[in-house]
């Protein structure tokens, strides 16, 4: 049985049909979000019966869009990792890493890329095209190699080594653009002709946040219900934010949650932050950043399509967004492997500096139950080995 009801416009609230080609609103190309008939879910599965359905994001299909053929390349059922050690250094008593990196092609965008090209395959659509800082672009080349899309990848020059020629491995197109992530989307709207191109880039398709909100669901499951206070996410263009604040709505409506949503907390680099601008001042929409410039490629995204809904997530929950400066990014990192074995990409690694922050600015309390998405691993980021090189070995 089904209980998605089609997709509705964050901003306008338009509704737009499960069938619809559209990747955006047709009004004010906002962004799209599943909806579904909760009060119905509600009275055919309970709680237990959905978190313990099987393994990986499509156990989850009560509350995914349904399709005719559910893609997948084993993402999904990550690991929740309980940091003991790493609590001890950072003076918390509980703290948790959900360890994203476990996931085909390495991040947490493997999960919304699924959704993405289950979609894109459902309707037809045979060319997929995006621009990437690098994971995502590396998700939708596996996944479109799975089933035979023609998937081509545009990317900005300082994409971290490597990216563009895994993309190639999987057999998709690369365009190493000038410039930052806007500059490789600008060129890739200047290269479409409408022979059939679909953007699957960040909030242009409704099924990446979809497949996204399986962590909320996973981190529910694997905590036994005991919802943490925080959950702390690196963020670039937000669809991570959008996708665990939108999946709590859902199991708060449902009464699946047994006690309160957490409050979402939002890390930024101090050299790209307009989330965290946006927070400090108040307002209601995301500014563009000019100039940004950090090492975690994945959170050099100077803007976002979802603005409005990055912003009411944040508050909605009571949480907030926090900056860090790169030095304190490649120190976290450090932290992490050395005392939890769980070696992170700057992105993740941006997560535990921002916990530190928040810790020594009294916003988060030693007490409070912390999960921090480390949303990649480090392997594409060989300069994470600097601080480590010309240590002490040892001979036998």
């Amino acid at each position: 049985m089904s209980f998605f009801e089609g997709y509705r416009c964050g901003n306008c609230e338009r509704e737009v049909p499960e069938g619809s080609l559209a990747g955006e609103c047709p009004s004010c190309s906002g962004p799209l979000l599943g909806r579904y008939d909760l009060a119905m879910l509600r009275g055919s599965v309970t709680r237990e019966e959905f978190l313990s359905a099987g393994a990986g994001i499509w156990r989850f299909r009560e509350l995914l869009p349904p399709f005719r053929r559910e893609i997948s390349l084993g993402e999904g059922s990550t690991p929740m990792i309980d940091a003991r050690r790493l609590a001890g250094k950072t003076g918390m008593k509980r703290l948790f890493i959900k360890d994203e990196s476990a996931n085909p092609t390495g991040s947490f965008k493997a999960r919304g890329m699924a959704a993405a090209v289950t979609r894109a395959v459902d309707l037809g659509i045979r060319r997929a095209w995006m621009p990437s800082a690098g994971n995502a672009g590396l998700a939708l080349s596996a996944y479109a190699a799975s089933c035979g899309l023609a998937a081509r990848i545009y990317v900005p020059e300082s994409t971290p080594p490597g990216v563009a020629e895994e993309c190639r491995a999987y057999g998709a197109e690369v365009v190493v653009c000038p410039g930052v992530l806007p500059d490789a989307a600008a060129r890739m709207r200047s290269d479409m002709t409408g022979g059939g191109e679909v953007d699957l880039g960040t909030f242009r398709e409704p099924c990446r946040v979809e497949g996204k909100k399986t962590i909320a669901f996973e981190i529910e499951d694997q905590l036994g219900g005991d919802s943490p206070d925080w959950i702390i996410f690196p963020t670039g263009g937000g669809t991570g934010i959008v996708a665990i604040w939108k999946a709590y709505r859902e199991m708060e409506e449902l009464g699946w949650l047994r006690g309160k949503r957490p409050g979402m907390i939002a890390v930024q680099s101090a050299g790209c932050a307009p989330v965290v601008r946006a927070i400090e001042s108040g307002a209601a929409e995301i500014e563009t950043w000019r100039n940004p410039e950090t090492i975690a490629a994945g959170i050099r995204v100077p803007g976002s399509r979802a603005g409005r809904q990055i912003l009411e997530g944040l508050r909605d929950t009571g949480g907030t967004a926090v900056a860090v400066a790169d030095g304190d990014i490649i120190s976290a990192a450090g932290m992490m492997a050395a005392s939890s074995g769980v070696f992170p990409s700057p992105e993740g690694a941006a997560a535990l500096a921002g916990l530190i922050s928040l810790l020594g600015s009294g916003r988060v309390d030693p007490s409070d139950r912390v999960v921090l998405v480390n949303t990649a691993g480090w392997s594409r980021y060989r300069f994470m080995l600097d601080p480590f090189k010309g240590g002490p070995s040892v001979c036998r």
